[in-house]
């Protein structure tokens, strides 16, 4: 067998099909209080199976929270909410943002490719409705008040499946804002940066991952790579929820989180508020790797602010 595809140190995809991932640091959850939050691991479908972690916050009152849904990055093929990075991000974002944070383990690509990561992260928020009177966490949680986060291919998630939820009558009213995180979109026209001779290292593993998630035969045109595909109608459209995008000054992915919030800014419809903010010397899901830096602290900050804003 041979390696037609390798991340290294991530992932290795051989001529045969077969697939290894390399996992990094990994953390188990707790429901022992620990640095002002508690975790816990929950199956939200067993058929599939997609699984997630909550992160409930300590608190001396009898409080309900807003509930934040993040998917994690790994261009579709790698990631899970076990990891070590994810896990003290999340936890520390669920006490500075006082939210229920479910983080959500969808099934991955080449095994898998999309649109299932979009189908399997929509029914985690299906699983959130139908388990609020069995699930002891959720009778926290204030439902009316649902944002959902991700980085890169998790940013790119987000959209995908907002864009379900505000088609559907259940969470029509409930979601109420946006927090993509360095979101992995694609075209097959290049960006500027993109087509800088620096970048073509970084240019080539994106394209990898794409050709590893993307529907065969499809190409970066595809709607899940390329927003601006999106068949929605100006009623849909006036629907969608406010948005923060954040962006990393030395990401490669910078330009497409920037267009993307201009391309929510002039679409007909769209009334809510759009934002972009730019951690200017930070490099991609810098918040992972480094998730107790000073950075890392302020994006928390700068999330928490937005979710507070819609607190009744």
């Amino acid at each position: 067998m041979s390696i037609v595809a390798e991340a290294p140190g991530y992932i290795q995809v051989f001529s045969d099909g077969s697939v290894k991932r390399f996992e990094p640091e990994i953390a188990t959850a707790s429901i022992e209080p620990s640095n002002g939050y508690m975790s816990k691991d929950v199956v939200i479908d067993s058929s599939k199976p997609i699984l997630g972690r909550m992160y409930l916050p300590e608190s001396s009152v009898h409080q309900h929270f807003p509930v934040l849904v993040y998917f994690h990055g790994g261009g579709f093929c790698i990631g899970s909410t076990t990891w070590l990075g994810y896990h003290v991000f999340l936890g520390d974002l669920s006490v500075s943002s006082k939210s229920i944070i479910l983080s959500v383990d969808y099934r991955l690509a080449p095994e898998n490719r999309l649109p299932i990561a979009y189908e399997d992260c929509y029914s985690a928020l299906e699983w959130l409705i139908k388990n609020i009177e069995f699930e002891p966490w959720l009778k926290r949680a204030d439902l009316s008040q649902l944002f959902l986060s991700g980085d890169s291919a998790g940013g790119n998630i987000v959209h995908q499946v907002a864009i379900q939820a505000i088609t559907s009558e259940v969470f029509r009213g409930r979601l109420k804002g946006l927090l993509p995180i360095h979101p992995y979109f694609g075209s097959e026209k290049r960006t500027e940066l993109e087509m800088d001779n620096g970048s073509a290292g970084g240019v080539e593993m994106n394209d990898m991952f794409w050709r590893l998630s993307l529907p065969q035969g499809s190409n970066r045109d595809y709607f899940g790579c390329n927003f601006e595909n999106a068949q929605l109608s100006v009623a849909e459209w006036s629907q969608f929820p406010a948005v923060i995008v954040f962006v990393a000054g030395l990401d490669l992915l910078k330009e497409r989180g920037v267009t993307y919030a201009e391309f929510l800014k002039k679409k007909k419809g769209v009334k809510s508020h759009v934002k972009v903010v730019e951690a200017e010397e930070q490099v991609h899901v810098y918040h992972v790797f480094h998730p107790e830096s000073e950075a890392t602290r302020l994006l928390q900050n700068q999330m928490s602010d937005f979710i507070n804003s819609f607190r009744k």
